[in-house]
C-alpha cells in the first residue's frame, strides 16, 4: 500500500522537475540568447549601410574614413591620416558618423530663419529696460510708502 503512494509521489515529482527546467530554459533564452540575436542583427544592418566617406571606428578602436568598399573580398579600405589600410568588413565596430549628404533646399530655409532669429534678441533687448523701469518705480513706491509711515 505504501509502495504505491511512494511511486505516485516520485511521478509527480518528475513533472515538476521537468517544467522548473523549461522555465529555466526559457529565461535563459529571453535574458541571454534573444540579446545576442538583436545586437548581431543590429551590427549586419550596420554593416549594409557602409559606405564611402563614413567615419568608422576598428574593433583595434583605430578611427578612420572609409576609402573604398570590397563586397567580393569582403574588405575595406580605411584612410586614417593619409595612410590607407587593408581591413576586414567585419573588423569595423561602429560608425561614428554617417558621409555628410548634399543638402541645397533647407540650406535657403536656415538663412532665412538665422535673420528671424538675430531680429528677436534685439526686440528682447528694448523690452528689458522698460521692465527694469518698471522694478525701479515700484521700488521707489514702496521706499516712499515705508518714510510715509
Amino acid at each position: 500500500m505504501f509502495d504505491n503512494l511512494n511511486i505516485a509521489a516520485g511521478a509527480a515529482g518528475g513533472y515538476s522537475t521537468l517544467i522548473i527546467l523549461v522555465v529555466f530554459l526559457g529565461l535563459m533564452y529571453f535574458l541571454m540568447l534573444r540579446p545576442q540575436q538583436k545586437q548581431q542583427k543590429k551590427h549586419r544592418d550596420m554593416m549594409s549601410e557602409l559606405k564611402k566617406g563614413d567615419h568608422v571606428i576598428t574593433i583595434g578602436r583605430l578611427h578612420g574614413v572609409i576609402d573604398e568598399i570590397n563586397q567580393a573580398d569582403q574588405t575595406v579600405t580605411l584612410d586614417c591620416d593619409g595612410i590607407y589600410l587593408v581591413f576586414d568588413l567585419r573588423a569595423i565596430a561602429q560608425v561614428t558618423s554617417q558621409a555628410p549628404q548634399a543638402v541645397t533646399a533647407p540650406a535657403a530655409n536656415d538663412a532665412t530663419s538665422e535673420a528671424a532669429s538675430e531680429d528677436q534678441p534685439a526686440e528682447d533687448a528694448t523690452e528689458e529696460p522698460a521692465s527694469d523701469a518698471a522694478v525701479s518705480d515700484e521700488t521707489a513706491e514702496k521706499t516712499d510708502d515705508d518714510s510715509a509711515k
